[in-house]
């Protein structure tokens, strides 16, 4: 007599289906539609985790950029002018200090372009 796969068939649909819970229309009820649309979504998922972290760098450059013109440089110069005063903060906290504590961010700003003073003389 064969062995059938029954309740373990059953468990593996019921933990597909749990990964398809609200779907749209048969994309989360109907096995055939769900076997295809679960791997999917899970491939794209694994992507956009990787995706969002250059976005949030994006948002931090953006912040920089904004807080650092205020000062009268333009983002790569005050990168540049960082990396001379070896200021060693990286986007996330430049970006962090640029709206929560203007006062600090001034002074490393001023730090940099003391920094690019010095190069170019």
């Amino acid at each position: 007599m064969r062995t059938r796969s029954g309740s373990y068939a059953r468990q593996r649909k019921k933990k597909t289906f749990k990964l398809a819970k609200g779907y749209y229309a048969k994309q989360g009820s109907a096995w055939r539609m769900v076997k295809q649309q679960v791997p999917r979504s899970l491939a794209y998922a694994y992507d956009a985790r990787r995706e969002r972290k250059g976005d949030f760098r994006s948002i931090w450059i953006a912040r920089i950029n904004a807080a650092v013109r205020a000062h009268g440089l333009t983002y790569s110069t005050f990168i540049s002018g960082l990396l001379k005063a070896k200021v060693e903060l990286d986007r996330k906290v430049l970006a962090f200090l640029a709206v929560e504590d203007p006062q600090t961010f001034a002074c490393i700003a001023d730090r940099a372009r003391q920094a690019l003073g010095k190069a170019a003389a």
